[in-house]
């Protein structure tokens, strides 16, 4: 049984690179339309065993151990000449092939931005100019990986079919397998030349801007889908998709329940008794507000249309602010005595437990929720 490193004239210790280099010489040497004498047939059959085992990762460290992958079938292993010539070099009396080789031009992969917007964005939507780090087309090559005034190759190892075809015996008869070319990777084709830009990618490392609308009503952690703004493919592949995922930073006032927003309006004790307007600020401009005489902690006043304008509809929700009288825990003598004359003319009860009120409940609650 000849030794898989003599019959490729390679030490044990050699690199993958060293075994496929001393394969595709030999291969050259050996190959019948080169060489047709039968001494040179049958060496091409040694030679390339020995590289289908030590191009092999698994099956070399099988090999090296002393494991079944050293033995050889002889011919009808092979299943003959002829299928070795089809095999390695196409033509021959088996007829077509199967499969096909794979392709370089693949597609990119997605990519994933995270932006962070204000809340008041949110109210109309806004637009971005955004900075993406992706890979994009190599303007050296356009795509094709190879040096300008170059291209690729067949690979004479699997004849541009992209893999390798062999046969062994076993309980059940010949059995084909296929495996990708080791020479091509499965490609068909080498690159003699690869492009000095992308170095063989078709494609390079760069920052480029995306300009974005981002449209009203989005919420934190919603992911926009822009089709076809990812990373451009492997040799002049076409581009995966950018997902834009928004983050909507909390403000100091304003929360969101829905399409609405919400604040607390803090009144002071005497402007709840007698009443008043006041002007607040809101995220789209000022809003005048009115407090009837008597308003109540927890009351709600509603300001229609003055919230965030709905990601699937025109139509904007409301701006819903929550009262809270704010009593005054400091007061001076004259202060003191005006508010005890108030107590003995109204003649208030003693604080006592109210009767359960729903609409009551539902204000406090949503009082305290979005305070």
């Amino acid at each position: 049984m000849a030794d898989h490193y003599e019959v490729l004239g390679v030490s044990r210790e050699a690199t993958p690179e060293e075994i496929k280099k001393a394969y595709r010489r030999l291969a050259r040497q050996l190959h019948p339309d080169v060489n047709p004498s039968a001494d040179a047939a049958e060496q091409f059959k040694l030679v390339t065993h020995a590289y289908e085992v030590l191009s092999d990762q698994e099956k070399r460290q099988r090999y090296d151990l002393g494991g079944d992958e050293g033995v050889f079938g002889g011919a009808a292993g092979f299943g003959g000449f002829s299928d070795i010539f089809e095999t390695f070099f196409g033509g021959g009396a088996g007829g077509g092939r199967a499969g096909r080789p794979r392709s370089r031009r693949e597609r990119g992969q997605d990519a994933l931005v995270r932006v962070t917007l204000e809340l008041g964005d949110v109210v109309f939507g806004t637009h971005r100019d955004l900075e993406v780090d992706t890979a994009v087309l190599c303007e050296t090559c356009n795509g094709s990986c190879c040096q300008p005034g170059t291209g690729p190759e067949r690979c004479d190892i699997c004849g541009g079919a992209g893999f390798l075809q062999r046969q062994v015996r076993s309980l059940l008869g010949n059995v084909v397998t296929q495996q990708p070319c080791g020479a091509c990777q499965g490609y068909g084709t080498t690159i003699p030349h690869p492009c000095p830009t992308c170095h063989g990618q078709g494609r390079v490392r760069s920052r480029r801007t995306v300009s974005v609308d981002i449209p009203a009503g989005v919420e934190s952690g919603l992911r926009l889908q822009l089709p076809g703004s990812g990373e451009v493919g492997p040799a002049g592949g076409p581009n995966g998709d950018l997902y834009i995922e928004v983050q909507v930073e909390p403000h100091p006032v304003f929360s969101r329940d829905g399409d609405d927003l919400v604040a607390t309006l803090e009144v002071a004790m005497t402007d709840a008794i007698l009443g008043t307007t006041t002007t607040i600020e809101a995220l789209d401009g000022p809003v005048d507000l009115e407090l009837r005489p008597g308003v109540q902690s927890g009351e709600v006043l509603t300001v229609r249309e003055r919230g965030i304008t709905g990601l699937r509809t025109s139509r904007r929700g409301d701006l819903r602010v929550a009262v809270h009288v704010v009593t005054p825990t400091r007061l001076d003598g004259r202060q003191r005595a005006l508010v005890e004359e108030l107590a003995r003319r109204t003649k208030a009860p003693r604080p006592r437990l109210a009767e359960f009120q729903q609409g009551l409940f539902s204000k406090l609650r949503d009082r305290f929720r979005h305070g």
